[in-house]
């Protein structure tokens, strides 16, 4: 029962925010009481937690999976922004806004952790795009994949994008091009315009 709760509320918290959905309303589009929500998870915060944490560990198993094929860097890149988007529903709801917002001790947790994470593997792909010649061999890996981070956390600041005007998968979009031209080569940028065009 624990995890089908998270899963429910993993994506009613995706689609409506952090904010909007009540133990009420969960327990309702469960069709169970709220009292079976309180025999697993004390209050709302302790919830949040366990579906930030839930959601965080499938998407790194989706990027360790990608990650495995060892696909053309760039694509890789697209594919890893496409898995995301899906597992974040588009960012509809800005759960990332509304995270830091609303439970921020959580917030700050879950980003030290992609960060982690999302270093070791924009560092991976920059060595073998390196490698491969489609990006720049003099970029400072250390500098770009902290860039990069930043970037990918800064575009999702509702007060600097609101969703309104900058929907997340034109943004996501737009960041990623702009990633990509900055440390390409030129047969990167062809691989680049190719993957656009597409």
């Amino acid at each position: 029962m624990k995890e089908k709760i998270i899963e429910k509320a993993n994506e009613m918290f995706l689609t409506l925010g952090f904010k909007s959905v009540t133990m009420d309303d969960l327990a309702s589009e469960m069709g169970i009481s709220k009292k079976t929500i309180y025999a697993h998870f004390e209050n709302k915060t302790k919830l949040v937690e366990a579906t930030t944490e839930h959601l965080f560990c499938c998407i790194c198993d989706g990027i360790d999976d990608i990650l495995h094929e060892k696909n053309e860097p760039i694509e890789e890149l697209y594919e890893i922004k496409a898995f995301v988007m899906k597992h974040l529903k588009n960012e509809q709801a800005s759960p990332q806004y509304q995270l830091n917002k609303y439970y921020p001790k959580i917030y700050n947790a879950l980003k030290l952790k992609q960060f982690e994470v999302m270093q070791e593997c924009v560092i991976e792909n920059l060595k073998r795009g390196m490698q491969k010649g489609v990006f720049r061999d003099t970029i400072d890996v250390e500098i770009i994949s902290r860039l990069y981070f930043i970037g990918m956390s800064g575009i999702k600041d509702q007060n600097m994008f609101p969703a309104q005007q900058f929907p997340m998968p034109n943004l996501m979009e737009d960041y990623l091009e702009y990633h990509i031209r900055g440390i390409a080569t030129d047969m990167g940028l062809n691989i680049l315009n190719n993957l656009i065009q597409k």
